[in-house]
């Protein structure tokens, strides 16, 4: 198990916007490319976004769901980013000082996932990577960052099928996602 920890200069409903916000783990979470798409009811159990990780020629499509939510103390999602594996992230929140402090935890979800990525050297990259990732969260709660706009495509709609034509297209031509 990964867990990292950081205090955040914002009360728990403004740094829950920003998890409530799927755009924004694109910003916020290390590796994470783009998010293509979301249901419309985010952050509700049961509800996903889709997102591509990683750089070019590796990039991986994938989603991520809600397992579980408490606004404003906790969202708990089951990331997918196959074939490097699946595991269980979880933020809680808790107001500290007139702020908020986040822990975040991630857990493999499988066996699989715990030995090629929860293991000595992984779980030392995997802290490292949430670090920053929460140090991007911080900055976008506390606002020295600016949130992401635009609108995203509902989750198989219209647009997100020309989307992923597209990105097709584009891997067929040679030019990544």
């Amino acid at each position: 198990m990964a867990r990292n920890d950081i205090f955040v200069s914002a009360d728990r409903e403004r740094v829950f916007d920003v998890l409530a916000d799927p755009r924004s783990f694109a910003h916020w979470v290390v590796g994470s490319r783009t998010i293509r798409s979301a249901d419309d009811r985010w952050p509700e159990v049961g509800t996903a976004f889709d997102h591509s990780i990683g750089v070019w020629p590796f990039v991986i499509r994938d989603h991520s769901e809600v397992e579980a939510v408490r606004r404003p103390e906790l969202l708990r999602l089951r990331v997918k980013g196959r074939p490097l594996g699946v595991a269980y992230v979880t933020l809680e929140l808790r107001p500290e000082a007139g702020g908020t402090h986040v822990t975040m935890t991630e857990t493999a979800a499988d066996r699989r996932t715990a030995a090629l990525v929860h293991n000595g050297l992984g779980e030392r990259l995997l802290r490292a990577r949430n670090a920053a990732s929460l140090r991007r969260l911080k900055a976008l709660a506390e606002g020295t960052e600016t949130m992401p706009t635009g609108d995203l495509p509902a989750r198989e709609s219209a647009a997100e099928a020309s989307i992923r034509s597209a990105s097709r297209t584009r891997r067929e031509r040679g030019h990544g996602t």
